[in-house]
């Protein structure tokens, strides 16, 4: 166990009913945070890909507005981008339409359906 973990463990330790909880939630939050760290990274170097695909003169100090209409300069901000869209449904996704408390509701639905056929006929 790391020691960021046992340290949550320790506070937050009764407050969980088991284990088992908490290394889910933890397991969760990491996940959420990993996509975070990617999100990041993703703006910082293609920032800087852009602006150095900008930067034709090397000098430093001119920029050339034809790199903007070049393939090369979105190529891996569109790449990558796609890479990032897929992480990102594999955190986030999942839940967005078929979370627990979706599956509650239509287990209760047809429970109540199946119900009403079944008294419907007595």
């Amino acid at each position: 166990m790391g020691r960021l973990r046992r340290r949550m463990f320790e506070e937050y330790g009764e407050e969980f009913t088991n284990n088992e909880s908490f290394n889910i939630a933890y397991r969760k939050v990491k996940k959420i945070k990993g996509f975070y760290s990617h999100l990041k990274i993703y703006v910082i170097v293609n920032l800087i890909i852009i602006v150095s695909n900008l930067n034709h003169d090397f000098s430093g100090f001119g920029f050339d507005i034809d790199g903007l209409f070049e393939w090369h300069t979105y190529s891996t901000p569109i790449y990558w981008g796609i890479a990032l869209g897929i992480h990102a449904f594999t955190v986030f996704g999942p839940d967005i339409f078929f979370n627990g408390d979706w599956e509650k509701k239509k287990i209760r639905k047809y429970m109540d359906e199946e119900a009403s056929n079944t008294s419907k006929w007595e």
